[in-house]
């Protein structure tokens, strides 16, 4: 079985999610998708991929969730994907090495060249973050886009994941989690952010910040208190909206 680096820098190369802005809309997954096939992980095979029982490697994938009861319901949109683990059971499973985690920067990767397809890495890993590319007879995974995040070539503003730079409602953060001064563990301090199941003990890098509580009442997004109409004002949506204009 394959053993954890000894030693690290204390760098920890991750994601912070937040739950609360994601709005489902599968940017992330699709701009991954197109990034990696051509990528350090290449290719991302598809196949019968318009047929009733489609099979290809996503990367990144967005479940809906309908949570809370009532005038308290709500959809969470939860992105998911590699968390790189700090203890990731994926790579001390693996019989041949082919799962590693990199010292330098604690990202977990897979060397295609190595992998035998025995599936046991995505039988560890709790979070179905493993992906089989059945053409190839390999396990691919979420890579953070090292070839990204590393090419000198690109304007420094772009050395980010694929799927941080296209999120159009700026929900997905990356940075290092090592650092309690760096932008995104500041971010997952404020915010209350978590790791997915803990419980189990593999010390995910990547966090969740939880939604914030529904804003339903006047004043909590903004607005003023008097949302009724007084007389000669329209009423409704449309009168609400032509008050809060005036």
């Amino acid at each position: 079985m394959t053993s954890l680096p000894r030693h690290s820098t204390g760098k920890k190369l991750g994601l912070v999610i937040d739950l609360d802005t994601c709005v489902g809309c599968h940017a992330c997954a699709v701009n991954c998708k197109e990034w990696n096939t051509g990528g350090y992980m290449a290719p991302l095979t598809d196949e019968r991929p318009y047929d009733s029982d489609p099979m290809g490697v996503w990367f990144n994938r967005v479940h809906a969730f309908e949570a809370g009861e009532g005038a308290q319901s709500r959809t969470v949109h939860f992105p998911r994907s590699c968390l790189h683990c700090a203890e990731p059971a994926c790579v001390t499973v693996c019989p041949t090495g082919a799962s590693y985690k990199r010292p330098e920067d604690g990202i977990v990767l897979v060397d295609e060249s190595m992998c035998i397809g025995c599936k046991l890495c995505s039988w560890a890993c709790p979070y179905g973050a493993r992906e089989y590319d059945q053409r190839e007879g390999v396990m691919k995974k979420c890579t953070l886009c090292i070839d990204r995040i590393y090419n000198e070539n690109l304007e420094e503003i772009d050395r980010t994941p694929a799927c941080v730079s296209t999120c159009p409602a700026g929900a997905r953060h990356f940075g290092d989690l090592g650092d309690p001064e760096s932008d995104v563990s500041k971010l997952v301090a404020s915010r209350g952010g978590y790791d997915l199941m803990p419980e189990m003990g593999y010390k995910p890098v990547n966090k969740y910040l939880p939604p914030r509580p529904r804003k339903d009442v006047a004043g909590a997004v903004g607005c003023g208190t008097r949302m009724e109409p007084v007389a000669g004002e329209a009423k409704g949506l449309l009168g609400w909206i032509d008050r809060m204009l005036s």
